[in-house]
This record gives C-alpha cells, sequence and structure tokens, in this order.
C-alpha cells in the first residue's frame, strides 16, 4: 500500500505541517514529523477536525471552500502541489493506481472555473469512506465552538515564514573574526564554574580519573592543580577524602561526603538498644581448667547426667551447651575442652560468656593449660570464679592452690581480694550449692541485660555434618530472638532455620537471649565461633555470603608467601626443608581445627607440618585420591573411611591413621617426624558386620541381627560402632550367637547375633569394626 505522509497531507488540506502534528498530538497522543507515514485511523480524525473547525458538513464542501478563496486570492497554488493532491488520490484508492475517469471530479460545481493564465483546478474527496465521528472522544464535538476563530487566524498566519533573531550569538561568532582558542575556553568554563559551583560526593578513597568525572573536568586539569598543591598523583592513583576535597575547592565545586552503604549494613541491624527494651537475661557460664581435673564431672553433676561416660578417654572432644535452672533461675553453662589443641575453641567460649569457672584440681595445682585459661578469661573480660575440686581425694592441698593463684593476679575473697574460691567435690557433690550461689550473685550483680523484641545475634559455638540432615550448628542467641523459619548469615553460610532443638533434645518455635539450640537448615558447616545475624532479606544475604567467600579466597590467595629480594634466602632454605603432608577429617568443625594447628606447631628445623586440606565427615575417595596426588597422610579423627575409599586408599598405598584421643595423634605425628616412632602394637581388623536387625530382650539387652560381609567376627574383640562414617561407640563384643547356640566366632557371609558389654544404642544400618591389638618386635 502507498504510504502517505504528514506533509502530503498538509499540503492537500492547505494547512502548516505544524497544524497536522498538533491534531495528532492532540487527539491521537502521537509525534509525528513532517515525512511520517500516517495511518487510516489518524487520517479520519485529521480530516474530522479540519471540516469542524471550519465549520463545514464534509471535505467536498471544505475544498470548495478554500478553491473560492484562492482564486479570488493574489496567487494560485503552485503547479507542484496540484501534483501531489493527485499523487494523493491514488495513495487513498486502496493502494491502487487511479483511472483518468476516477480523476475526474464528482460535483461539476466544484470544479474552479477556467481563468487566464491559471491551471485548471480539480478537488478530489480522498476519503474512500464515511467516518462516524461519534466512535471518537467527545471531546472532538467541542471543537468547533470557542476555538475555531483562533485556530482560523492561526491557520492564515502558518503560511508565512517567522524569522527569529539571535543578534547576541551573531555577535559572539563575529568576535574577533577568529575561533576560540583554548585558553579562553578554559577560562570561561571556569568563570561558569564560579558563577554555578556544582556539588559533588567523594567517598573515603577514589580515583583521580573518577575525581576528573564527577567535577566535569579533563584528568589534565586534575592532576596539575594536585600538582600545584604539591601532590603528585597520575589518573590511575587513589586519593584520601581530604586530597580530593581540596582539589575539588580548587573549581569551586561543593563537596559532600558519600556515604557509602554495604550489604551488610542494609540487612544487618547493629543498633544500639534504648534501655527501656532492655530485660533480664541468664548468664552464661563457662566451664575452663587443666585436663582431667573434672570440668565435666562437676556440669554433671549439676545437671544430673553422665556426659563423660560417652567422652574417649575422659576428656571433652566437643563444645557442649547445657541450659539448667538452679532455684528458679536459668543459667546456661559451655563444657569447654581443657586439653592444650582445643585453646582455640576454648578462647571462643570466653568470648561469649560472661562469667567463667576455673576448675583447679586441689591435689594438682595450677597447670599449663589452667593458665591459658586464666589468660583467656581475663581478654575476654569475663568474672572469675575458682572452683577448687577434688578435695575428697588424699592430699588435697585447697591452701597451696590460693597461694598459686595469686601468682596471676587471682586474689581469693578471704585474703583481701575479688575472687572468689569454693572448695568443691563433684564425686560426693560437696560445696556444688554454694559454687552455684556464687554463680547467680555473681550474676545478679553484674545485671546482664539483652533486647529480645530484635532479630536475633548470637555466635557459633559448634557445627558438624550430619549425613542424614545436613549442617548442623549449635548456636547461642545472645541478643534478639531466633525463631523457626528465620534466614540467618553465620560466616560464610547461609540458610534458613528448619528445625529447632534445646538441649534437652526437644524442637522449640523460638530462642530468645542466651539460649543455645542446635539449628538445621544452612547450605554448609559454619565455623565455630562465627557471628550469625537474622536477617530479612534472603537474597541480599546470599550475595554478602559471596563477597566474603571472595575476601576469604583473596586473603588466602594473599597469605601465601611471594619470593621478594627480602625473603629469597629464606625460600632457598625453605627448599631443603622436608614437607609431610596431612588431610585432616574430623567429625566436627572444632576438632578439625584443633588437630590442624597441634599438628602444623610440629614443624621444626627439618620437616615442615603442612595441612593441605581439612573438613568435616566421613574419610572418602576424594580424599584418598587428594593424598595419592599430593603424597600426603590421612588423619582421622573420631571418623572412618567408607568402603571405596578404604579399598582404594590399600590400592594405591595411602596412609590413613584413625584416632579417637587427640594425645595418641600429636604424640605419633610427632615421633615418626623426630625418627622415633616404634610402637609396641598394632591394630588389625578382623572382620566388619552390619546391624540389620535390633532385637530387645529384657534379661539379655539389645543384640544386634548381624550379617558378616568380610573376615570374621570374634566373641571378645574390641569393635567400633559406625554410624554414617563416624565413630559413636568403641567397645567390646560380650556375647556371639549363631541360631541358638553361642560361638566364639562367625566368618564371612553367614549371620549371626551381636551383644556388646556395654553399648546398646544400636540402630539398623550401623557398621560393626571388630579388630585386636596385637604386639609385635621391630
Amino acid at each position: 500500500m502507498i504510504k502517505y505522509k504528514v506533509k502530503d497531507v498538509a499540503a492537500d488540506l492547505g494547512v502548516a505541517n505544524k497544524k497536522i502534528t498538533e491534531i495528532l498530538d492532540k487527539y491521537c497522543n502521537v509525534n509525528k514529523k513532517a515525512g511520517t507515514s500516517l495511518e487510516d485511523s489518524e487520517l479520519d480524525v485529521i480530516f474530522d477536525v479540519i471540516t469542524q473547525e471550519n465549520k463545514v458538513e464534509s471535505l467536498d464542501a471544505y475544498f470548495a471552500s478554500r478553491n473560492e478563496k484562492i482564486e479570488n486570492g493574489p496567487a494560485p497554488e503552485p503547479e507542484k502541489k496540484q501534483d501531489k493532491a493527485e499523487k494523493t488520490d491514488d495513495k487513498k484508492q486502496d493502494g491502487k493506481p487511479a483511472k483518468a475517469e476516477d480523476n475526474k471530479p464528482e460535483n461539476k460545481e466544484d470544479k474552479p472555473a477556467p481563468q487566464t493564465k491559471k491551471r485548471q483546478r480539480r478537488v478530489i474527496d480522498t476519503r474512500a469512506t464515511n467516518v462516524d465521528v461519534e466512535r471518537y472522544n467527545s471531546k472532538y464535538d467541542d471543537l468547533a465552538s470557542g476555538t475555531s476563530k483562533s485556530r482560523s487566524t492561526d491557520r492564515d498566519h502558518t503560511t508565512k515564514k517567522q524569522k527569529f533573531s539571535n543578534r547576541v550569538q551573531k555577535q559572539k561568532n563575529r568576535r574577533h573574526g577568529k575561533r576560540e582558542t583554548e585558553a579562553e575556553r578554559l577560562k570561561r568554563i571556569a568563570l561558569e564554574r564560579k558563577q554555578k559551583p556544582i556539588t559533588i560526593e567523594i567517598p573515603d578513597e577514589i580515583t583521580v580519573q573518577e575525581l576528573a568525572l564527577r567535577l566535569k573536568a579533563t584528568v589534565a586539569e586534575v592532576v596539575k592543580k594536585a600538582f600545584m598543591m604539591g601532590t603528585m598523583v597520575t589518573a590511575t592513583d587513589t586519593i584520601d577524602f581530604d586530597t580530593a576535597s581540596l582539589i575539588a575547592m580548587e573549581f569551586h565545586a561543593k563537596v559532600e561526603k558519600e556515604v557509602v552503604v554495604t550489604i551488610e549494613e542494609q540487612i544487618i541491624d547493629d543498633s544500639e538498644d534504648d534501655e527501656a527494651n532492655l530485660v533480664g537475661r541468664a548468664p552464661v557460664v563457662v566451664v575452663m581448667g587443666h585436663v582431667d581435673h573434672g570440668k565435666t564431672s562437676i556440669l554433671d553433676a549439676i545437671r544430673h547426667a553422665n556426659v563423660t561416660a560417652g567422652e574417649a578417654g575422659g576428656i571433652t572432644q566437643h563444645i557442649g551447651a547445657y541450659r539448667v535452672s538452679v532455684n528458679g533461675r536459668p543459667i546456661t553453662f559451655l563444657d569447654t575442652p581443657g586439653h592444650e589443641a582445643f585453646t582455640t575453641m576454648r578462647a571462643r567460649g570466653a568470648q561469649v560468656t560472661d562469667i567463667a569457672i576455673l576448675v583447679v584440681a586441689a591435689d594438682d595445682g595450677i597447670m599449663p593449660q589452667t593458665v591459658e585459661a586464666i589468660n583467656h578469661a581475663k581478654a575476654a573480660g569475663v568474672s572469675v570464679i575458682v572452683a577448687i575440686n577434688k578435695m575428697d581425694k588424699v592430699g588435697a592441698n585447697p591452701e597451696q592452690v590460693k597461694q598459686q593463684l595469686t601468682e596471676y593476679e587471682l586474689v581469693p575473697e578471704e585474703w583481701g581480694g575479688d575472687t572468689p574460691c569454693i572448695p568443691v567435690s563433684a564425686k560426693t557433690k560437696e560445696g556444688l550449692d554454694d559454687l552455684l550461689e556464687m554463680v547467680a550473685l555473681v550474676a545478679e550483680m553484674k545485671e546482664l541485660k539483652a533486647n529480645p523484641d530484635r532479630a536475633a545475634k548470637g555466635t557459633v559455638i559448634e557445627a558438624r555434618l550430619d549425613k542424614g540432615r545436613g549442617p548442623i550448628a549449635t548456636v547461642l542467641v545472645q541478643n534478639g530472638t531466633l525463631h523457626k523459619g528465620d534466614t540467618i548469615i553465620a560466616g560464610t553460610s547461609v540458610g534458613r532455620v528448619r528445625v529447632m532443638t534445646n538441649d534437652k533434645g526437644e524442637r522449640v518455635q523460638e530462642a530468645g537471649p542466651s539460649v543455645p539450640v542446635e539449628i538445621t537448615g544452612l547450605d554448609e558447616v559454619p565455623t565455630g565461633g562465627d557471628v550469625f545475624d537474622a536477617v530479612s532479606d534472603e537474597r541480599l544475604a546470599r550475595t554478602l555470603v559471596e563477597q566474603r567467600k571472595s575476601q576469604k579466597k583473596e586473603e588466602i590467595f594473599n597469605a601465601q608467601t611471594k619470593v621478594t629480594l627480602d625473603n629469597l634466602f629464606d625460600q632457598m632454605k625453605l627448599g631443603e626443608v622436608k614437607e609431610l603432608q596431612i588431610i585432616v577429617k574430623a567429625d566436627v568443625q572444632g576438632s578439625v581445627e584443633a588437630v590442624k594447628q597441634s599438628l602444623e606447631k610440629l614443624s621444626n628445623e627439618e620437616v615442615r607440618v603442612n595441612v593441605i586440606h581439612g573438613a568435616v565427615g566421613a574419610i572418602n575417595e576424594s580424599d584418598v585420591m587428594l593424598a595419592e596426588a599430593s603424597s600426603a597422610i590421612i588423619v582421622g579423627f573420631n571418623v572412618r573411611p567408607d568402603s571405596v575409599a578404604a579399598d582404594h586408599a590399600e590400592r594405591s598405598g595411602v596412609d590413613m591413621r584413625l584416632y579417637s584421643v587427640i594425645y595418641d595423634c600429636i604424640n605419633e605425628i610427632e615421633s615418626a617426624m623426630k625418627g622415633m616412632l616404634a610402637p609396641k602394637t598394632r591394630e588389625v581388623v578382623l572382620g566388619m558386620a552390619e546391624c540389620r536387625n535390633v532385637i530387645k530382650i529384657k534379661s539379655v539387652g539389645t543384640i544386634a541381627g548381624s550379617y558378616v560381609k568380610s573376615g570374621k567376627i570374634q566373641r571378645g574383640a574390641s569393635v567400633r560402632v559406625i554410624r554414617d562414617g563416624i565413630v559413636i561407640a568403641d567397645d567390646a563384643i560380650g556375647s556371639l550367637q549363631r541360631f541358638k547356640d553361642a560361638v566364639k566366632e562367625v566368618n564371612e557371609g553367614y549371620e549371626c547375633g551381636i551383644g556388646l558389654e556395654k553399648f546398646n544404642d544400636l540402630k539398623e544400618g550401623d557398621m560393626f569394626e571388630v579388630y585386636t591389638i596385637e604386639e609385635y618386635r621391630d
């Protein structure tokens, strides 16, 4: 179809292009130029408006009246316009070329009378159909009244050219008869800046290039100003806020400090609490001291539960958090391990607590780990209460303990100091009530308060990976209230709280200040000691976690020693040092860190220990592959390898050392490094069995209906109970049945009933690793 343009319509109707564009803008809400094509609906609107403005019934009448004016006027229309009118008629007739008879006028009266030296003019109705004006907006009906006079006046004047004189601009162009020089341009720009000063925002640090962009100046100008101020900079250099402000003032700019709002500031509320919103909270108490001085036993006596029996060698391996009620007042206890390898974990415990109970054995006195505990408590600024334990033992000397305490600036109250010293016995429960009363008294004096009506904030006490439930974290809420379903961010892990369990194993919906809970729902295992925050925007939280991960990778990368002229000699010496590569796998994150730090401390002049990987969970095939590729030793702490990993390790000759007590791990590796590894005993695995059915008999106990998968099972042999790759018990086989007969051993491929001597909490799917310790000579 042939296009009909704005300028063609204006020419045919005898109006200015501007008139047509105004009609389109006003009634069709479209902005078109002279060369733009029109649609049929837009043409209909234009024709309706023109006929109503001129108070005529149709276009025929409009053309007739217009032609009369043209004939009576001083000059006829140019020939070019008539050709356009004829051409436009061809365009409107369904896009087909017009025939000769179609070009004849429909009404003879419309044909203008011939005149001398005037071209005969024909009027053409360009509308193919009659348009119903009522389907347009009702505004069209009011166009004829009130506006036709002014519009017709405007139309008469549109044909005339309007000249706009800009004498000032012409004078500027003629000035000096030459182009503006660079110096003049700079002078003019400086004058304009001074007359209209701009306002810019500058952050703490900014590059010269960015500053120039904000000042709307060239980099050369900014560098020049800086040079004149005595500062040598280049385009890519970074300058501080004060320097940038002085440079900006030279450009007559107003400076404002740019406040950069980070994602942490957007989603984490660190505002101070109003005193009116604070309520009392329970004290958080940490039990610290030397190994085997009775920390867990004291807490055990308070909780009336036996925790110590579940720890290997009577040593607390993980941080535990317990909430007990003393005389109707809740107190939260953190039981931290006492071994020096857990220094970091103990430091974490001290940082989140209000009161520290320092346990000292009356017969041993102050030991190295006791001194560390005192230093951590002082650094954290917590109140110290000394519990002198084992008063029931022969040779207990509490006075000597008090004397030793004064050497570390802990003066007992009875000697005029401010450190309460309570003699207790975890075995006979002597003095425990006095200890708890002292804890309550100190807590009351400290006036501990928190605001429960805000987003939760606290610390991750411990974290581990569970095969069935995923990452599990024990957290202590320090302020606010944590609800089920909250989105939390802890270090480089983020997630939504799915399940919250208190210290008694009960599911809870919320946890207030000073309440320890175990939560699931994080995307990865956080690090113990990480601060967690409940946030409102999960999307921003995940963005923040990605930023933190990137920063962590960058820090690790930057921490790697680069060779420089200063350390070149040291690096050359390191080339002669042998490296012992170690992979550490443990059941909880705290143990991974503790084992890692303990082993790295063993480095000496000849051998350097390098822990290349540390993680939570069972030893898997990827660990063995990494060990094989890097010639490393795998150290497992309270974990076992899965069957695929064990086979792979045996085939590739990867050395796997599995421990349940950290002393053995440290001593064995230290001996190996010193070339003194001479063990007199070794462990021989006899066989593996799988528990397929659990039978409970009143007179006997719990029996595991088992299937021997490899080797053989012997009565009286030692056995490890493995669940999801984690060692949950180390016991001995008390009874072994084959049908109704008691037997000494059962070989591979047969079923049997296994009864353990102490451990009864068996479940289907548990694996029994049966082994013996045999002596051998070098």
